[in-house]
């Protein structure tokens, strides 16, 4: 354990102060699975905050290769994640969602609790099912879908349905960097670097505040840009085919694909800012309501590993409460995102 973290820990756990009632503090251990732009975002936060400490990160690339320059993390090959059973209170699954998530979230809830990002909303049902299973029959908590969406936006949807069920709820996106439809194009054969824009279409967002978007279809929304550089001597039209027809990511979209060089991509392709909102138009005493949430990020994986290790700390609190299976937002309370006193949360919030 590095000087720094080891007087983190004695300080807050000898100096903790008791607020109204007995209060214990308690380090959270958490393992990082990939490390990628989403999984060295979690590690910069855990290594600033007084509540985390990095057991590791686990990688499928050679830890040799692998360095963690600012925090100097330990970093394990993938498969040696098994040897820390019972050390780590909370594995944060940073890998890319198209491939990876799903297989080394079930494998994970075997033996760990754990936090995801999942993003594919057609497949959510099935997944939290399955990870429902596992999880409950080897006492675990594993939450899936941590993210701003799914993730905030869920929440926000299933509020707003909630307070105005009158209504008609639409979301939407962009323009800004898609991680997940970023990584699903990176895995193609031939491709040596890329990034997706989701780009909302502005007729739809009118419809949507009249009230009048409720039989859109995704096509209808949204659009998708698509920047790629080829290997050389890569097919681009192979790429270009497989792009457009990949299912849940690019085949319900009107979807662009334009090839560029290394140089153009890292001129013009370099930042991560996404965004989006969610609307609700309906109706309550026969008046018109208008409901919106919306989000504007400079820099998509480090908001989103903002979210993922907040509901990190959740889960080991909710986890020493008792709680086990595969939950999501819907089924996290906000105050379990603090450490504290109940009174005191709710004094600060409501």
């Amino acid at each position: 354990m590095s000087n720094f973290l080891w007087f983190k820990k004695i300080f807050y756990s000898v100096f903790h102060i008791r607020r109204q009632r007995e209060i214990t503090f308690i380090m959270i251990n958490i393992g990082i699975a990939g490390y990628g732009n989403l999984g060295k975002a979690c590690e910069r936060i855990a290594a600033q905050s007084n509540i985390f400490e990095v057991k590791g990160i686990f990688t499928r690339r050679n830890p040799s290769e692998v360095v963690s320059p600012l925090f100097g993390t330990p970093v394990y090959a993938q498969s040696e994640i098994c040897d820390f059973e019972g050390e780590i209170d909370v594995v944060c699954i940073c890998t890319g969602s198209a491939h990876d998530v799903t297989d080394l979230g079930k494998s994970l809830a075997r033996r760990f609790n754990t936090v995801d990002s999942f993003d594919t909303h057609a497949e959510m049902r099935g997944y939290v099912s399955e990870m429902n299973r596992i999880a409950t029959q080897n006492d675990r908590l594993c939450f899936v879908g941590i993210g701003w969406d799914p993730g905030l936006f869920s929440l926000m949807r299933a509020l707003f349905c909630g307070v105005l069920p009158d209504g008609d709820t639409q979301t939407f996106w962009g323009r800004g960097v898609s991680q997940g439809h970023s990584e699903a194009i990176r895995r193609i054969d031939g491709v040596a670097n890329a990034k997706q824009y989701t780009v909302p279409k502005e007729e739809a967002i009118r419809l949507a505040g009249e009230g009048k978007a409720a039989s859109l279809c995704d096509r209808d929304r949204h659009m998708r840009e698509c920047y790629v550089v080829a290997k050389d001597g890569a097919d681009r039209e192979a790429i270009r085919e497989k792009i457009v027809t990949m299912p849940n990511y690019f085949a319900p979209y009107d979807t662009t694909v334009t090839f560029v060089s290394e140089e153009e991509f890292e001129k013009n392709h370099s930042t991560m800012a996404h965004g989006g909102f969610v609307m609700r138009s309906g109706e309550a005493n026969g008046t018109r309501h208008n409901l919106e949430f919306s989000l504007r990020l400079d820099s998509n994986p480090d908001f989103t590993a903002s979210v993922l290790m907040a509901y990190a700390a959740a889960n080991a609190r909710l986890y020493e409460s008792g709680l086990r299976g595969a939950k999501t937002v819907l089924d996290v309370p906000v105050s379990a995102l603090f450490d504290g006193c109940y009174c005191d949360i709710v004094k600060k919030f409501v």
